[in-house]
């Protein structure tokens, strides 16, 4: 029973650790929204259906990166609370 108890903290551990790295990618990717908006906006702004949308368009792109930047810290900070939490009970 304890071997299957030990498997079960063990796979709970590994799920945990591998939350951390998404959470890790998705604040990742959010930068990477911010960092590309510059490039790829005067490409959009060069079609002409766009260009009359260019602050809708701009607004979408920073409210991405901001939910991706959220999102991941949320993540990041919830699974390593938890990740403390079974250290210390160790």
């Amino acid at each position: 029973m304890k071997a299957v108890i030990s498997r079960m903290q063990g796979m709970d551990r590994q799920k945990t650790i591998i939350q951390i790295v998404w959470g890790v990618l998705l604040v990742l990717a959010g930068i990477g929204v911010f960092i590309r908006i510059h490039q790829v906006m005067p490409q959009i702004l060069q079609i002409e259906s766009f260009a009359s949308a260019s602050l809708f368009i701009r607004f979408c792109f920073y409210l991405l990166g901001i939910l991706l930047i959220g999102g991941g810290s949320k993540k990041i900070y919830h699974y390593y609370q938890q990740l403390g939490g079974e250290n210390s009970g160790k």
